[in-house]
């Protein structure tokens, strides 16, 4: 009857408030560097069947057809979409941009999973004892450790990730670190952990580093950095359906209620 419309609708409204909530956080990042965008993944739910396809009829024939109910959906997952942001040059020595695939490594807090985390944000500084930190509330610092000398007049970050460092009273440069990137065989599993960080999961699988260049990484370009991947009209043009579809679900309760209160008359 018409109580299961009502349990199939209930499911949609949840499922599409879900990807309201994803596509509202996706906008509110759009113009945050580095960023990568989620989506949501929807299965519907379990079939009720009252005849199923392949039985025998009445006349010893094989139904080619059965009749099935549906009892709504959900959401299967969100799905971080990995693809590149387009470089913003900045001209700026400590901004990176990641071309190609790989994250920048950093260390966190000990008590964030093994005290790991990564990142396509490439905006960096130089902290009072001369490490390379990421520009973010906790200034988290590149791993494996790049220490810039104090004395140093010109810094140049190479597409293979060698940092050079020319030092003052010398014409010539020094490598003072090499940057390293991160592979993982699923990014999608990671763990987002706020502040554009990511950890690793069983799902993601354990990351490899590697330099950058090196099969399963790209190359780094110094004075840019990579933008936010969200398509702001994407996203605006899944929000005018969301919002046609949670109004169509609500509408298909009213027309429940409606049948279920014509039913309930009858007795009358």
């Amino acid at each position: 009857m018409a109580i299961i419309a009502l349990h199939s609708a209930a499911s949609g409204l949840q499922a599409l408030s879900t990807q309201l909530d994803v596509i509202s956080n996706n906008l509110a990042n759009a113009n945050n560097n580095g960023f990568k965008s989620s989506r949501v993944n929807f299965e519907d739910l379990i079939y009720q069947y009252q005849q199923v396809p392949g039985t025998k009829d009445e006349l010893g024939d094989t139904r080619p057809t059965g009749i099935a109910v549906g009892l709504g959906t959900r959401v299967a997952g969100t799905q971080l979409d990995m693809a590149q942001g387009a470089p913003i040059t900045t001209g700026r020595q400590l901004d990176v941009c990641i071309e190609g695939d790989g994250m920048f490594q950093m260390k966190v807090l000990p008590s964030q999973g093994n005290g790991l985390a990564y990142t396509r944000t490439g905006s960096f500084f130089i902290n009072d004892q001369g490490n390379l930190v990421l520009d973010s509330q906790n200034g988290y610092m590149l791993d494996p450790q790049i220490k810039v000398p104090a004395n140093t007049t010109d810094l140049s970050i190479t597409t293979d990730g060698r940092v050079m460092a020319t030092v003052a009273g010398t014409n010539t440069q020094q490598q003072v670190g090499q940057i390293q990137l991160a592979h993982f065989t699923n990014p999608q599993g990671l763990l987002q952990i706020g502040g554009n960080m990511y950890q690793q999961t069983d799902a993601s699988g354990p990351p490899t580093l590697v330099d950058p260049g090196q099969p399963g990484a790209g190359t780094l370009l110094q004075g840019a950095i990579e933008a936010s991947n969200v398509d702001p009209v994407t996203q605006l043009v899944d929000l005018i359906k969301t919002q046609r579809t949670f109004e169509l679900n609500s509408q298909s309760i009213q027309a429940a209620d409606q049948m279920l209160q014509t039913v309930a008359n009858l007795r009358h």
